[in-house]
């Protein structure tokens, strides 16, 4: 595998990662599983890629990716607290529906912005790499510590056991509603921030990212493990990165990209077996 597939496979590596982030908390922290993600990601991608194209600061574009994603993941609590509709069921809805919203911002399958003002400029990847690096440090440190604080405890206690929440007086509506928001919100900035680093945008970009995400998560908690916040938080990342240099290896070796799905199938259940083993 050469340098350079290994660079490329860090740069994307560290965009999954806000996305293991954002299936990380409604999966582990909420304990509400959640398909958003499929949905949330393009939309981030198309709203950031629109606003660039109308002369928007590529920054102000992340942020309001950022915040669409946020409302995807509200409007899948609303449905399931709302309407009693199964969580998975609510994300494949909201999902569905935003492919074509998605197309109504972008106004076609694919929005080219190589000619428009974006974040990565330039060729030179170490330095892409780094800013990716700083703005992942930037929303994931306030994140952790957001989880030690008396909140950031309401919305584990909900994951954990939510008839001792509901005991305590914390708002299971409230806080599951938020904690939505929060992760498909990273889910939605790292559509913004992929758009940028392939300076382009595309309607069928979130196809097969929960899997994705996932897998990358499954890998980093089977490394890192989940016995302390520290290490609930770190398996995204560590995960993250490692599986998109199993992904490199397995093209430098010669598997076709249309096999990746077969191949992170094969590794979640690869993972999820080394578990049960260990158990």
């Amino acid at each position: 595998m050469t340098v350079e597939l290994i660079l490329i496979g860090l740069l994307q590596g560290l965009v999954l990662a806000f996305v293991a982030y954002g299936v990380m908390i409604p999966f582990r922290l909420l304990d509400f599983p959640d398909l958003t993600a499929e949905g949330a990601y393009p939309f981030g991608g198309a709203i950031a890629a629109s606003l660039i194209v109308l002369g928007f600061n590529p920054i102000i574009a992340l942020v309001a990716a950022a915040i669409g994603g946020g409302l995807a993941g509200m409007a899948t609590a609303y449905i399931n607290l709302k309407f009693r509709v199964n969580s998975l069921l609510a994300g494949i809805i909201v999902s569905t529906m935003l492919y074509s919203i998605n197309l109504r911002f972008m106004g076609k399958p694919n929005v080219a912005l190589f000619n428009q003002k974006i974040l990565f400029l330039g060729d030179n990847i170490f330095v892409k790499i780094l800013l990716m690096f700083g703005i992942l440090a930037i929303l994931i440190i306030p994140l952790f510590l957001f989880l030690r604080t008396n909140w950031g405890l309401c919305l584990r206690a909900v994951g954990f056991n939510s008839e001792f929440a509901k005991r305590h007086g914390i708002s299971i509506t409230k806080w599951t509603i938020f904690g939505l928001f929060l992760a498909n919100a990273y889910t939605g900035l790292a559509g913004g921030l992929m758009i940028q680093v392939q300076s382009y945008a595309d309607v069928g970009m979130g196809i097969g990212i929960v899997i994705h995400a996932l897998a990358a998560l499954m890998i980093g908690e089977s490394i890192v493990g989940t016995s302390t916040l520290r290490h609930q938080l770190l398996a995204p990342l560590v995960g993250a990165l490692i599986y998109q240099q199993i992904q490199g290896a397995a093209l430098s070796l010669g598997l076709a990209p249309s096999d990746f799905k077969l191949l992170t199938g094969g590794i979640v259940l690869i993972v999820i077996a080394i578990g049960r083993k260990r158990l």
